[in-house]
């Protein structure tokens, strides 16, 4: 299925990855959003589950092993070009993920992975998308208290 111009939305999914009261952020190399922060994520193969895409897509993005993937919110991502024409439109389910491991490093579709002070996220350049989700999950976030 081809992510520009699609005929239909594109189903994928987000990791929200807090530890010590730090968030993982990516910064997109490729576009939709390319040169902003997000968190990493990916899109959901043919017979695959959410959960399962979550961590796979986190292993393969970040080097990270997560688990207990836990649904905090879905959000729409509908780019429309300058005529009006929906360019992108991707339906992401967001988990927050238990981090359990592994060794921190950017993958080819990323420009840079970061951890990130909760109360710092919004200073960053980020998506349009993120900066939503962030504003109306913060609270959630910050109540997560997970630790490496």
């Amino acid at each position: 299925m081809k992510r520009t111009y699609p005929c239909q939305p594109i189903a994928g999914v987000g990791a929200v990855i807090v530890s010590h009261g730090k968030l993982l952020l990516e910064k997109r190399k490729n576009s939709p959003g390319k040169g902003k922060w997000t968190i990493p994520g990916g899109l959901v193969e043919l017979g695959e589950r959410t959960e399962q895409t979550v961590i796979r897509e986190v292993k393969e993005e970040t080097g990270l092993d997560v688990g207990a993937p836990r649904l905090i919110d879905v959000v729409n991502i509908i780019n429309l070009d300058h005529n009006g024409v929906v360019a992108y439109h991707f339906v992401v389910v967001d988990y927050l993920v238990d981090f359990k491991g592994g060794v921190l490093k950017v993958a080819s579709d990323a420009d840079e992975l970061k951890w990130v002070p909760l109360n710092e996220v919004k200073n960053y350049n980020l998506t349009r998308s993120f900066r939503v989700f962030f504003k109306r999950n913060r609270q959630k976030l910050e109540d997560s208290n997970q630790v490496v």
